[in-house]
């Protein structure tokens, strides 16, 4: 298989895995939810090793895979910066109590959020700051659903979106802080400061999943209240790589 297509083969499983999803139940719903993890993150690190190099790859794991897994530890055994909150056994082996799964899921969604933010705009802080509250807004769409599979609980989920009961908003918050360390982190680290033409898999895989959560949200897992939330926030996010891919290649602003 050529590395060319490496990609674009683990974005078609990841998404058969995902269409799936919402027509099964039970652990073969849980090993959906797995499958599809392995494959975002073999797919994230891949393409950053494959089109940007060592560097950039280990840069993303160090990020996100290791400071995704240091956050969850510290907030499963302190209940900052997310809440108090604990994991079933539903999604593996554990470590400090958190799901080997969970820091490899920070990991395949950081570097989309972070190739599209560098699409839009060159500028530093924008850039910063559009990736991080893109990948905080996915939360809106990924907390109720796994709460809804009983993946994960909060103990006190109070104050809570309006129709999203069982998250605090202390979850979102603390996302979006975790997810600015990450990308600044990020930025700082991988070196990746300009648009490729290999990164069309993974604008796709971001595009991909903000339409397809606000679908399966809406009509297959009988979650409206997080598919409004989700399709409102995190389109803000997508808006402007839509309008960015839409217009004549030129200069970035």
């Amino acid at each position: 298989m050529s590395t060319r297509l490496l990609p674009w083969w683990l974005l078609g499983g990841l998404i058969l895995a995902q269409i799936c999803y919402p027509l099964t139940s039970g652990d073969l719903r849980a090993g959906l939810t797995v499958a599809t993890v392995l494959i975002g993150v073999v797919l994230s690190v891949s393409h950053a090793l494959l089109t940007r190099g060592r560097r950039a790859a280990l840069a993303l794991v160090g990020a996100a895979t290791l400071g995704g897994f240091a956050v969850e530890a510290i907030g499963v055994a302190t209940g900052f910066p997310f809440g108090t909150y604990d994991y079933s056994g539903e999604l593996g082996p554990k470590i400090l109590g958190v799901p080997l799964i969970i820091p490899l899921a920070w990991t395949w969604m950081a570097w989309p959020a972070w190739l599209a933010a560098v699409r839009v705009t060159r500028a530093r802080l924008p850039r910063i700051l559009l990736a991080a509250a893109g990948l905080a807004a996915w939360d809106l769409f990924l907390d109720p659903q796994m709460v809804a599979e009983g993946y994960w609980r909060w103990h006190d989920p109070v104050p809570a979106l309006p129709g999203v009961p069982g998250i605090p908003i202390s979850n979102y918050l603390g996302w979006l802080g975790f997810a600015l360390l990450l990308m600044t982190a990020l930025s700082a680290t991988s070196r990746v400061t300009e648009p490729a033409p290999t990164d069309t898999p993974m604008l796709a895989l971001w595009l991909w999943t903000y339409a397809s959560s606000v679908l399966a949200h809406a009509v297959f897992l009988d979650l409206p209240a997080s598919a409004a939330w989700g399709g409102v926030v995190m389109g803000a996010a997508v808006l402007p790589l839509i309008a960015r891919l839409r217009r004549p290649a030129r200069t970035l602003v």
